[in-house]
């Protein structure tokens, strides 16, 4: 599990980290709603913890701003405004839960925890993007005419981001942090070579999605048919 947290009290965020990591829980704090924002739109977290008061852009506007790109990944409101009005504005917005502070840290790590596992549930058995449809009961990528390939669990991986985002570029540090880990020893080498073996996958079906290289950035879904 990966949480961004977006708090812009410093000490408060540097607590939080600190009980996240000793549960070991991969996370990334900022202090500013337009980082946040910039962080959020990755899309390489499972859980978002968003402050509602942040300079910059705030919690609100932040999460309608996902949604209204589709990005439904799970959003807890962190926020000493505890009035009903707001909790009902926060939920409106599209939040899926809602804690007011002062709070327990035990009880925040449990929401974070059943809001990864409501996110792992409600997860599609396929997606599909123009004619390529990756299947993820079976880590299988098929074409519109049926034809099917086994994927290895690091090329479903890289896939699975690539489809919750196309068009979207996915930067190689994304990448790595995602499907290997911000702790390993992954290098860029890694990614490249997973990238071309999925490009001859991709290839072998005969379909008209690629994988587009942003250079020295990152990669992107793309339909060539378009």
């Amino acid at each position: 599990m990966r949480v961004l947290l977006v708090e812009d009290e410093e000490g408060l965020s540097q607590a939080l980290v600190e009980i996240f990591k000793k549960n070991r829980i991969s996370i990334d704090a900022v202090l500013d709603g337009k980082e946040g924002l910039k962080y959020a739109e990755s899309g390489i977290y499972d859980v978002l913890v968003l402050d509602i008061m942040l300079p910059g852009i705030d919690g609100i506007s932040i999460l309608k701003t996902l949604r209204q790109n589709h990005n439904n990944v799970p959003v807890i409101f962190l926020t000493a405004k505890d009035d009903v009005t707001d909790k009902i504005t926060g939920l409106d917005a599209g939040a899926d839960d809602y804690l007011t502070k002062p709070f327990s840290s035990d009880e925040l790590l449990a929401r974070v925890r059943a809001l990864s596992r409501r996110k792992g549930e409600l997860k599609e058995d396929s997606v599909t993007f123009g004619d390529l449809t990756l299947n993820k009961k079976n880590c299988e990528l098929q074409s519109s005419t049926g034809e099917a390939i086994k994927l290895s669990l690091k090329e479903y991986q890289i896939l699975d981001l690539l489809f919750e985002n196309p068009h979207q570029i996915i930067t190689k540090e994304q990448l790595i942090e995602k499907i290997w880990g911000g702790d390993s020893n992954a290098e860029y080498n890694n990614v490249e070579v997973y990238i071309s073996f999925i490009r001859k996958k991709i290839e072998n079906l005969k379909v008209g999605i690629r994988i587009r290289t942003a250079r020295g950035i990152g990669y992107s879904l793309e339909d060539e048919t378009r």
